[in-house]
């Protein structure tokens, strides 16, 4: 099952037996609005803390999404979770009343990448029959911890990404538990390729696209070569947050190699908002953001079969406000996992 130096290719692929996603108001008036399963209007979440509600965002997917797969949370042996928030306190507060046993996972913005990945590992190896893999993030709890309060008021970078306020989840099972249901997969989760920490230096925090872009381009040359594979080999090749500078960078390093991942690659960062519509700048980013774009739209088309094969790459800028003040780099990573229909 090993391959290569930092990926894995499943002799019995996890079949994907559901998905839920919840956004915003913001993220349901962008383009990919009505493929939401819940566009909720109040950011608040009837919460009385930004926190709260996105804690009450991350129950409402956890409940949707087993409810769409069929299975109870007494079924669900392990979720895989995480957010942006420090000590993932959105997690935390968000699975205590479901009673799965949970592993809280933190890759910043490609943590639903790490989550899927692990849930994978353990439905192949038999550990798990059935496993949650899921991430979100909320803009005013983002903007509370990592740039200004919202009452600021701050003047935003054209380089800077909004925030998505949303979460996706989704129900990973092994074969054998994926039979026992009445419904067609999804799609089926082939391989992994496991990031590494890639840092070029980059200190700008209103540029991640920048810090990520660099990993995104060593995790899909390794998953290539790990694989003996090309871009000629996928369907698309879709990246989580990098916008319209990390995607032009990605795009230039691949086009050094000689690579042309023009026409394949897609950004869930650049196609959660409408550019002309919603002043979001150079995108959207966030945990939450590749997390419902996958389990909104693109899980659609690998199921349809329009789509036979993608590489899945959640990125993430791995600082914190510790980091930051101090003066040190942003760090980037990025998770591949390779998805083709059933």
């Amino acid at each position: 099952m090993q391959k290569g130096r930092a990926s894995l290719e499943f002799e019995c692929p996890p079949l994907i037996i559901g998905a839920a996603s919840v956004a915003g108001k913001k993220e349901g008036s962008g383009p990919l609005g009505r493929y939401f399963d819940v566009v909720e209007r109040d950011d608040m979440f009837g919460a009385d803390s930004w926190e709260q509600a996105e804690s009450a965002m991350q129950k409402q997917t956890f409940q949707l999404a087993m409810e769409k797969a069929q299975t109870s949370s007494r079924q669900v042996r392990y979720l895989f979770a995480g957010d942006l928030l420090g000590q993932l306190i959105a997690t935390s507060f968000g699975v205590e009343d479901l009673d799965i046993p949970v592993f809280g996972v933190y890759g910043a913005c490609s943590t639903m990448g790490e989550a899927m990945s692990l849930a994978a590992m353990a439905a192949a190896a038999g550990y798990a029959d059935i496993a949650l893999a899921a991430a979100s993030s909320h803009f005013a709890t983002a903007e509370k911890q990592f740039r200004f309060p919202l009452g600021y008021g701050n003047q935003r970078p054209f380089s800077a990404t909004w925030t998505v306020t949303g979460c996706g989840a989704a129900v990973i099972a092994s074969q054998e538990a994926a039979k026992k249901g009445k419904k067609k997969p999804l799609a089926k989760i082939t391989g992994i390729t496991t990031g590494k920490i890639v840092d070029i230096g980059a200190k700008d925090s209103m540029n991640m696209g920048a810090a990520m872009a660099p990993a995104a381009f060593d995790t899909i040359n390794r998953n290539f070569t790990d694989f003996g594979r090309t871009e000629q080999d996928y369907d698309k090749i879709i990246t989580g947050d990098l916008g319209e500078i990390g995607r032009r960078i990605l795009l230039d390093f691949m086009g050094e190699q000689g690579r042309n991942l023009e026409y394949i690659h897609m950004d869930c960062g650049m196609m959660v908002y409408d550019p002309d519509a919603q002043d979001t700048h150079a995108g959207g980013s966030g945990c939450g953001c590749s997390a419902v774009t996958l389990c909104a739209y693109f899980l659609r088309k690998i199921q349809s079969g329009e789509w036979k094969r993608v590489l899945f790459v959640p990125t993430g800028a791995l600082m914190s406000t510790v980091s930051f003040n101090e003066g040190q780099s942003i760090p980037g990573i990025a998770h591949g996992v390779v998805i083709e229909s059933v």
